[in-house]
């Protein structure tokens, strides 16, 4: 009834459709005339020359996409998922194509959601939706009932089709399967939208039919030159104004051309670049206006300390995304971690169910877990402070976990025959749990002064859109194993670490060589307004004081006509909270204004706007299938 658990896919160009395509252009069109004219009046030798050329510029073309085709494919590959399903009261695994609506699935930290579904259950789940909804951050989720109109951001009590889950578990009524999904939605708009022809087929095509109808204008005035005014015999001028149409066809154009663009091919595969149709090549250089998105494509995808504030004082942390190279800063100066620091990160490590892990072949870093939890555990690698160590020494007995009513967690440990408990949360919760505070050498009254100072370096922090984690620790009585949210006072205050999704390294120089080449770079993300400004002042893509208008979030794009949009397109560079019906109006207004317009980005909402962009450019590794 409901069919299989999947996408409708595009079938890919069989080998033959590939070669045949290399002839539909309208000058090769000609060039094929001219070989059937140059047969028709006895030039053999012409004929074969041209043949040549056209089967030889055919090839190429034919065998650089057919490449490109196989590598796309190759990536397709990478996934073959399976689901936890409950059948007959028993826990199995089967192909996720198999799920039907009314499934019960059952979600793990680390499993990638198959289904759109409804949560029956959820224990502190934590899910990774940023290639759907460009959510930088991991969303919390709940069971609670929600109206029915909740926007696709705000439904926390649903998890949805290429997500994953990053923390906690979970047990879900499947509600959508294949295309009926979210993930299908879009798919499905992006199959619908036309093929858009790049500005060098628009361009060939307008040469050749302008060529073509010179030849025969041409050919057709000296013919009746010919025969009316000098008098000479119909045939002998018929044979001449064929051989001058063909004469006037530039038979090495489109291998000249097709050469040019598979040494461009050739090149970009050479840094990882895969171009899946020639003329690309070309729509890449004349690109004037660049769409991006942010989360995973202008930023690593890699929550990333930034900003420690301990013993009153704010140190700087450097290093992008979760390899563990990086200096602690104090005013610009590189310092030793201190007590103070080490303290704090050894909170932040013990009260953490995430772990970090190298992969012996490529050789890149990745979090298990919740990126969040995984960016304070790179930060202590950074000191030289290792979770498996540490959770050796200091053994976990209990814990009361995380919850998004409770926005804190809280880890029990036993270490030399006492026991310590360690809380991590947001900041003003952690503080209203604690008497006293680390701070000058000492444990000391966490007066109200102090407080109301942590409360101040919270709301600085957030104001450049970090995301900020409150730590403290208590030291319990050896006489009973048990420990509930009773107990969850007096604590310690050690400090707060801030962090965000960082730009990557080499995209704020990138955005400079666009500008001095007369490209626009605009930013376009489904990420709070605050986060995505933050980032473009970091890429010098906003200044400091960002002017009225440059700013446009997703609802304020759906108020606007068509028409308003047009009106200010050219002045907006950052759109934040956008849905990807808002990409695809955001790059048809662009179009409107005649420039040649790029989309770059990685995740499913990216993937309407890529269709129908002059240039899509998809991430291949960390892409989503439909987005490639």
């Amino acid at each position: 009834v409901h069919g299989p658990n999947e996408l409708k896919k595009e079938k890919g160009k069989s080998p033959l459709k590939l070669l045949l395509g290399q002839f539909t252009n309208v000058l090769m069109i000609i060039l094929l005339l001219a070989i059937g004219l140059s047969f028709a009046v006895g030039e053999a030798t012409d004929a074969i020359i041209i043949l040549a050329i056209v089967i030889a510029s055919a090839v190429l073309g034919f065998s650089q996409e057919y490449r490109s085709e196989k590598a796309v494919e190759a990536l397709k590959k990478m996934t073959a998922p399976t689901a936890s399903v409950l059948r007959e009261g028993k826990e199995i695994k089967i192909p996720a194509n198999q799920l039907v609506p009314g499934d019960i699935i059952l979600l793990y930290t680390g499993d990638k959601i198959p289904a759109d579904a409804r949560l029956l259950e959820a224990f502190t789940m934590k899910t990774d939706e940023a290639s759907l909804t460009g959510e930088s951050a991991p969303v919390n989720k709940s069971t609670t009932p929600l109206p029915e109109e909740t926007l696709l951001n705000d439904r926390r009590n649903m998890i949805f089709t290429g997500t994953a889950v990053v923390y906690g578990r979970g047990k879900a009524l499947v509600t959508s399967t294949g295309m009926k999904t979210e993930f299908g939605k879009i798919a499905e708009m992006v199959q619908a939208s036309p093929q858009e022809k790049t500005p060098l087929e628009k361009r060939m095509g307008n040469v050749g039919k302008w060529i073509g109808l010179l030849a025969v204008v041409v050919a057709i005035s000296v013919g009746v030159v010919g025969i009316v005014v000098e008098n000479r015999p119909i045939l002998e001028m018929v044979l001449w104004a064929i051989s001058l149409a063909v004469a006037a066809v530039p038979e090495a154009l489109p291998a000249i051309i097709t050469g040019a663009l598979a040494i461009g091919m050739y090149r970009m595969a050479k840094v990882n670049t895969i171009v899946k149709r020639l003329p690309a090549v070309e729509t890449l250089g004349s690109t004037s206006v660049i769409c991006s998105d942010k989360t995973g494509t202008m930023t690593k995808g890699e929550m990333t300390v930034q900003r420690i504030y301990v013993n009153d004082q704010t140190f700087k942390l450097t290093g992008i995304g979760y390899a563990p190279q990086g200096e602690f800063l104090f005013e610009d100066k590189t310092v030793i971690p201190d007590e103070y620091l080490k303290t704090l990160l050894k909170v932040a490590v013990l009260c953490n169910d995430s772990s970090l892990e190298k992969d012996p072949k490529s050789g890149k870093w990745t979090v298990k877990g919740d990126p969040t939890e995984g960016a304070l555990v790179v930060a202590a690698e950074k000191a030289g402070i290792r979770k498996d160590e540490l959770d050796t020494q200091e053994q976990r007995i209990a814990e009361v976990p995380f919850s998004s009513e409770r926005k804190r967690m809280t880890t029990i440990h036993t270490t030399s025959g006492k026991k310590v408990a360690y809380m991590k949360g947001a900041p003003e919760v952690v503080l209203e749990r604690c008497s006293k505070i680390f701070l000058e050498g000492k444990v000391q009254p966490l007066t109200d002064e102090i407080r109301n100072k942590h409360h101040k370096v919270t709301e600085a922090m957030a104001l450049q859109a970090l995301r900020n984690l409150g730590f403290a620790y208590k030291e319990l009585p050896n006489v009973s194993d048990e420990f509930d949210e009773t107990m969850e006072k007096d604590f310690v205050f050690v400090g707060i670490m801030s962090m965000i999704d960082p730009p990557r390294s080499e995209v704020k120089d990138a955005i400079s060589i666009c500008r001095n080449a007369g490209i626009r770079v605009v930013m376009i993300t489904g990420d709070h307004k605050l986060t995505a400004i933050a980032v473009a002042k970091e890429l010098n893509l906003l200044g400091e004081n960002a002017e009225e208008g440059q700013v446009l979030t997703g609802d304020e794009l759906e108020r606007m006509t068509d028409e308003q949009l047009a009106q200010v397109v050219e002045k907006v560079v950052i759109y934040a909270r956008v849905a990807p019906e808002h990409k695809t109006r955001i790059v048809k207004a662009w179009k409107k204004k005649d420039e040649v317009v790029a989309m770059t980005g990685d995740g499913v909402n990216d993937a309407p706007a890529l269709k129908i962009s002059d240039i899509g450019i998809a991430m291949g590794i960390s892409g989503t299938e439909v987005t490639k």
